[in-house]
């Protein structure tokens, strides 16, 4: 019994101890699985409960490794504290750069009424950097030239056309890559942690640099030697003849090199030959002549061309005297102002006279308008203007349209005779020459005098040779004495 007994007690003390191991074993386990269950929320806590920050257009975010970045907020920024002390930035970003930016295009300006299309000159070719209203192209028209300006600065990255194209009114001939200073954003200004970032970098540069500088290359002398029964000259070249491009010289040089040089003309010189060779299909042209005595224009200027130049700023020529004299004139004899218009005939009661003017593009006729009511000083200072204009090449479609009579002036190249062509529609042009000394009679004795030949060149469907004939006297009076305009004689 005594044994019996202790085998019950044995088992009774075994079965409580593996009661009280199951019973700390599920406390335990209980006890670990909350506090992984508190880690968890700790951490989660710590990960994620933002705190909302200023929004600021520039900040700084602190990375694990000490270092700095620079970012661009668009926002706001929402930062978490971590147990290490930095900082994870969660950033909403609208991004703008100038390279994500799209191009400027460069279009054509408007044309004028009269004209329909023009060929284009580029002056800039792809990665020029242009500035604000620079040229960048010229446009040749039939009548003047246009220029196509920078709308803002920057660099051309692309051009659409090329040289001899025709173009129209707003035809894009260009884009246009804006420059910082227009786009309106500016530069990130550079800080510390940059200028390190940037050694850093350049260093790791330097050292690969001069890793691979350091890797010995073969040398010349390092070669192997090549087998002296191998012929190694190589043979010589036949010295080559120089060749002679056809076409390839100065047009406006005369060598002797027997070579013919093929230049398309302008559409300017071709407008030109276009209505000079329709002035003589439609105009029944006929021309009649005088000399006039320039003794008193010639001692009036003399007189008081310093006195004006020092007043106005302005040379006192001979034009001024006879483009008033022919206004005068026209103003006495009317038919001459007129125009053939189909059956009809328009008589002006207005004078706009064109002065025929050289330019490097070829000539061009600008227009004086109410020259009746224009003096000395006035003639003198708008024919000054029209002169720089015509020489830069910026005379405008409307300083050239209209016009009832044409003034042409050879003499300043020394023409002594000449027969001009009609300025079509109007009906006649007065064409000026040299002014030479020659002996005339002057009261039955024989004088040397400035003598000027002026020819009249008239449409006879309009006017008559008498009419031709005494409006050129007018004007021979007009300017040989020009105390008659003031007294209306």
């Amino acid at each position: 019994m005594s044994h019996i007994s202790s085998l019950r007690n044995a088992s009774l003390r075994a079965l409580r101890t593996t009661s009280n191991v199951a019973v700390a074993s599920k406390y335990t386990s209980g006890t670990n699985r909350s506090c992984q269950q508190q880690q968890q929320q700790q951490q989660q806590q710590q990960q994620f409960s933002y705190s909302t920050l200023s929004p600021s257009s520039n900040r700084t975010l602190t990375t694990e490794n000490s270092k700095s970045s620079k970012r661009t907020l668009s926002d706001q920024t929402l930062a978490s504290d971590s147990p290490s002390g930095s900082i994870y930035g969660l950033v909403r970003h609208l991004h703008t750069s100038s390279i994500l930016l799209d191009s400027v295009n460069v279009t054509t300006p408007s044309f004028p009424e009269s004209v329909k299309d023009g060929t284009i000159r580029l002056l800039k070719k792809v990665g020029d950097k242009v500035s604000v209203d620079e040229t960048i192209a010229e446009i040749e028209t039939d009548k003047v030239n246009l220029c196509v300006n920078a709308p803002q600065s920057g660099t051309i990255t692309e051009l659409l056309v090329v040289d001899g194209d025709s173009v129209t009114a707003g035809t894009q001939i260009a884009k246009l890559s804006p420059s910082d200073g227009d786009t309106g954003v500016k530069p990130a200004p550079t800080t510390e942690v940059d200028v390190e970032k940037t050694k850093d970098e350049s260093d790791k540069s330097t050292e690969k640099s001069d890793s691979q500088l350091a890797t010995p290359k073969p040398s010349a002398a390092q070669k192997p030697a090549e087998d002296p029964k191998r012929e190694t000259s190589t043979p010589t070249k036949p010295t080559e003849l120089p060749t002679q491009k056809v076409g390839g010289n100065d047009p406006n040089k005369i060598t002797g090199m027997r070579s013919e040089t093929r230049v398309k003309m302008s559409r300017m010189r071709l407008k030109i030959a276009e209505r000079l060779k329709e002035a003589q299909n439609s105009c029944a042209m006929l021309s009649t002549f005088n000399e006039i005595d320039m003794s008193n224009i010639v001692e009036f200027r003399k007189k008081f061309a310093d006195q004006f130049q020092k007043q106005h700023r302005l040379k006192l020529g001979f034009m001024s005297a006879f483009v008033k004299a022919s206004a005068c004139a026209l103003m006495d004899n009317p038919t001459v102002n007129a125009v053939i218009d189909g059956n009809e005939i328009v008589y002006r009661d207005y004078v706009d006279i064109s002065v025929a003017v050289a330019s490097p593009k070829g000539l061009v006729v600008p227009v004086l308008r109410n020259v009746e009511q224009m003096s000395y000083t006035d003639i003198e200072r708008s024919i000054s203007e029209f002169g720089e204009k015509a020489k830069n090449g910026t005379l405008a479609i409307e300083d050239m349209d209209g016009g009832t009579f044409t003034i042409s002036n050879g003499g300043v190249f020394g023409s002594l005779f000449g027969t001009p062509i009609i300025n079509p529609p109007q009906s006649a042009i007065l064409g000026m020459h040299g002014i030479f000394d020659r002996p005339v009679a002057i009261n039955g004795k024989i004088e040397i005098r400035p003598m000027m030949y002026v020819a009249l060149t008239y449409d006879h469907r309009i006017l008559d040779g008498r009419d031709a004939v005494l409006f050129l006297r007018k004007i021979k009076q007009y300017v040989e004495d020009s105390r008659s305009i003031f007294l209306n004689l």
